[in-house]
């Protein structure tokens, strides 16, 4: 595939210190890295760890050595051993609520189109955060992400076979939630949401 091609060619150039090449690998990449990362993390702190993620990617990369999806898998890897580090930190701090009812809108915000606009990621998303743990990193590794069931055990430290058992057992749970909670025409549709537990085998 000429897109494969390309990809493994800037990384090549990333490595021999190409800025170009660099910001193109992170446009490829930093998306389906930072859904992965929601999944572990929440939404409102992602951001934070995948800057932490690329900080230490830009440090360590004279260390890689390999094609796009090792990348991929190597700055996955990266990604999570932040995550656990952040969740750790965030298990030891007091947690505060914070009083919300002073807070002004700026602007009237048409609540039904604001939830029509969102609903696909952000509805395939939340999904995918009430499967449990195990599942849920092995679907946005292999459904999400499209990384090898070998890759994926590697992030993972588990068994190629055991990521796919997972993954087809949380696509399966996807699936019933949707056909419990969905009506059929609202069920949501997005371009990474895979619906088949077929596909990741």
């Amino acid at each position: 595939m000429a897109d494969a091609d390309d990809m493994d060619a800037a990384v090549r150039a990333m490595c021999a210190g190409d800025g170009d090449a660099f910001r193109a690998v992170y446009r490829a990449v930093h998306p389906t890295l930072l859904r992965y990362l929601e999944v572990l993390v929440g939404t409102m702190e992602a951001e934070d760890v995948a800057s932490e993620t690329w900080a230490q990617a830009c440090r360590d990369l004279s260390r890689f050595g390999g094609d796009a999806d090792g990348f991929r898998g190597w700055v996955t890897t990266i990604g999570r051993h932040r995550a656990m580090d952040h969740l750790r930190r965030r298990s030891r701090r007091p947690q505060v609520d914070r009083d919300m009812t002073g807070l002004d809108v700026e602007e009237k915000v048409d609540v039904e189109d604001s939830v029509a606009e969102s609903l696909g990621t952000a509805a395939a998303m939340e999904l995918i955060r009430q499967l449990p743990r195990a599942q849920a990193e092995a679907v946005m590794l292999r459904a999400v992400m499209g990384l090898d069931a070998r890759t994926a055990g590697a992030i993972l430290g588990r068994r190629p076979g055991a990521v796919r058992t997972a993954a087809q057992r949380g696509l399966a749970a996807l699936g019933q939630m949707l056909e419990a909670h969905e009506p059929r025409h609202h069920r949501p549709r997005d371009g990474f949401f895979v619906h088949s537990a077929e596909e990741v085998r």
